[in-house]
């Protein structure tokens, strides 16, 4: 296979969840960029994206669920699927997060944060696995965290659910690689996100953030976009059950 065959997208489809804006959607244009036709999940509309991936020549459909909610996703991807092909690609970028102290930590927290980080993305993967499975090619990539891999502070139901994602990951992995589908997840460092504005306005917490990174600066979205790229494309056939971090050092100090 040549280089340039090893990172092409064309004629996949990907499905990208939370993809109005950040990680989220700096990964989808990475893929139309590769070639791939993009659908976007979320609760809100995303314009934006929609004109981003249509200016780059690709398909784009909108698919509107609020996946702290109860969801029928085989319904959700059949439809998808109806409008724009199969999916072959699989994101799972969505998630949320709620801070307290651990003895004060809601239940109404705890569930509206392992639901969308955890359960959904669980049975959203299935619904699309069936697909991928059936036509023998897939990847799925799990966003997960630094927090997969250390506790944080008032984040208990945050850090649970993305030790979890590395867990289904693997689990996912194991029962899936002899049927054609990679299952692999991203780790990102502390981005410049929504998830981090109350962090970056604290010039205190900013600076002891900014010491422990050996690169010595926030990461952006595109700072994803190499790594998303290649866990999607051909590249990356022989690579599943991994969770990459992507953290500017973080993990290595």
């Amino acid at each position: 296979m040549t280089p340039s065959k090893l990172f092409d997208l064309s004629g996949r489809t990907a499905l990208v969840t939370g993809a109005r804006s950040g990680l989220g959607q700096g990964m989808a244009i990475t893929l139309a960029r590769a070639g791939a036709d993009i659908v976007g999940l979320g609760s809100s509309p995303m314009p934006d994206t929609c004109r981003l991936i249509e200016e780059i020549g690709r398909r784009f459909v909108e698919v509107r669920a609020d996946l702290s909610k109860p969801q029928d996703f085989r319904a959700l991807v059949g439809g998808a699927e109806k409008k724009i092909g199969p999916i072959g690609i699989l994101v799972n970028n969505a998630g949320t997060i709620r801070r307290a102290d651990l003895l004060e930590y809601p239940e109404t927290d705890w569930d509206a944060v392992t639901l969308v980080n955890e359960k959904s993305l669980f049975f959203l993967s299935q619904a699309v696995a069936r697909g991928m499975v059936s036509r023998g090619f897939g990847r799925i990539i799990n966003i997960a965290s630094l927090l997969s891999f250390q506790g944080g502070v008032r984040v208990s139901a945050y850090a649970a659910s993305k030790h979890a994602v590395t867990g289904l990951t693997k689990a996912m992995a194991n029962e899936l690689a002899g049927q054609g589908v990679t299952v692999n997840a991203i780790a990102p460092g502390y981005m410049e996100t929504d998830n981090t504005a109350a962090l970056r306005a604290d010039p205190l917490r900013e600076s002891q953030i900014l010491e422990r990174i050996p690169m010595g600066r926030w990461g952006h979205a595109e700072d994803l976009a190499t790594t998303i790229l290649f866990l999607a494309s051909p590249a990356s056939s022989y690579i599943t059950g991994t969770v990459i971090p992507v953290d500017g050092g973080w993990l290595a100090r």
